[in-house]
């Protein structure tokens, strides 16, 4: 049988590594698909020093590969959600299979991909766009297939968590450690889309579509970064019994899905509070397989690879098969989707770890107490500190029991209004994900 003819556009750090798989692994690759994969065309800006690609055609237009009539399949590596959406859609007008490790492009304009694809007949495989080599979106979609999926939680930005493995492990400041981040090339120039939470937010949709059978709704997710995380709130957490991880979680309830990412704390003796440095893993909680935990290289050259790789040999092996016989790309049949909506963050519900910063005065803690009661707010545990020699203050730490945001919104305005609450108060969320 002749090979498939696979045409890769980008051949930076996924690509180049992409393509040294296969090439190493080409003998191994094709007894698995049943047929040979070969590279038939590469889109490229630049060579890339760490492939050695010989004779094989490159082009800088990526639209060149598109439209080759050869190229059974695109890779889509080249990142970004403009000429990325183009070039993808132009890829299934052309009737060619797709496989991207593209998150914000999935994320974002999934829907409209998938709904080409299906009309066209053609796969988009896409399980590198979540957490690298760690095959998550196969096993929610396939291997949990059983189960009606309760919550995922996940450490879904390896750039954040070695920034808050280090702010507890060593006691450094956010803003030293991101400029080591940067320098070992964890986090670009700009690290907005790592450290506020909107990478994590875009995996966290693709893993709530597929865990829930929702449609991709990226701009209902709430993100919060973790630039304003101090270490006097690593240390606090620590003391409580608890880590500091920024979390992604989904989770279902009779009134909607929670989708959120924001720093949460996570009690220490939990195995993915244990997750450390650049390291993912993602908690998935199905009513038959009870919660199960995937670990792994949540980034990197040849990681991100083995998902590439893994989605194209899915492809081979049913492109012979009918349409309507494949793995759905959002695990449920395009016409069973769910319209339960995506519930506001005010809506949503867990307990909260509250840093209040109280004058030297007698019974400001029970003033703190009093508001939070008549709120509904129920207190876990309570540590207050010695006063703070170069100010003054005291700070006080509570953990509550579970309560609805807005209730908490409401308490934390009210608290914030006594005389002798000085500041603002510093609230991170606490799941205890048992």
């Amino acid at each position: 049988m002749k090979p498939v003819k696979v045409g890769i556009c980008g051949l930076g750090t996924v690509g180049g590594g992409t393509f040294n798989v296969l090439k190493r692994n080409a003998e191994e690759i094709a007894r698995r698909a049943g047929r040979g994969i070969e590279v038939a065309q590469i889109a490229l800006h630049s060579a890339n020093p760490k492939c050695d690609i010989g004779a094989i055609p490159t082009t800088s237009d990526v639209f060149a590969v598109v439209n080759n009539p050869e190229i059974d399949i695109v890779v889509e590596l080249i990142g970004g959600s403009t000429i990325a959406r183009e070039l993808v859609l132009q890829a299934i007008e052309n009737g060619k299979h797709v496989v991207t490790a593209n998150k914000a492009l999935i994320a974002v304009y999934g829907n409209e991909i998938f709904a080409k694809a299906r009309e066209k007949g053609v796969i988009v495989a896409f399980e590198a766009s979540v957490a690298g080599g760690i095959p998550v979106i196969k096993a929610v979609r396939e291997g949990l297939a059983a189960n009606r999926i309760n919550w995922v939680a996940g450490i879904i930005n390896g750039t954040g968590n070695f920034i808050l493995t280090e702010m507890r492990e060593k006691g450094r400041a956010f803003a030293d450690v991101l400029k080591e981040a940067q320098a070992l090339g964890y986090a670009e120039a700009d690290p907005t889309f790592d450290v506020e939470g909107i990478d994590a937010a875009h995996k966290l949709t693709i893993l709530a579509s597929i865990a829930f059978g929702i449609p991709l709704q990226f701009d209902k997710a709430y993100t919060e970064g973790i630039s304003k995380l101090t270490s006097a709130d690593v240390v606090y957490a620590e003391a409580l019994g608890y880590r500091i991880k920024h979390l992604g979680v989904a989770r279902r309830t009779e009134a909607g899905i929670e989708l959120r990412v924001h720093p949460t704390l996570i009690p220490a003796d939990r195995l993915i509070a244990n997750v450390n440095g650049v390291m993912n893993a993602v908690m998935v909680n199905g009513d038959a397989a009870g919660s199960t935990l995937f670990y792994g290289a949540g980034a990197g050259m040849e990681p991100t690879a083995s998902s590439v790789v893994a989605d194209l040999v899915d492809v081979v092996r049913v492109m012979t098969s009918d349409p309507e016989h494949r793995v759905p790309h959002l695990a449920f049949q395009p016409d069973a989707l769910s319209d339960h909506p995506i519930l506001p963050i005010t809506a949503c519900e867990s307990a909260y770890y509250l840093r209040i910063q109280g004058r030297d005065h007698p019974g400001v803690l029970a003033q703190v107490a009093t508001i939070l009661s008549e709120h509904g707010i129920n207190i876990e545990s309570v540590m207050q500190k010695e006063v703070e020699e170069h100010d003054g203050l005291v700070p006080m730490i509570l953990v509550t029991h579970r309560v609805v945001e807005q209730r908490m919104n409401d308490a934390i305005s009210a608290l914030e209004a006594l005389n002798d609450v000085v500041g603002n108060v510093v609230r991170i969320r606490v799941e205890q994900l048992n």
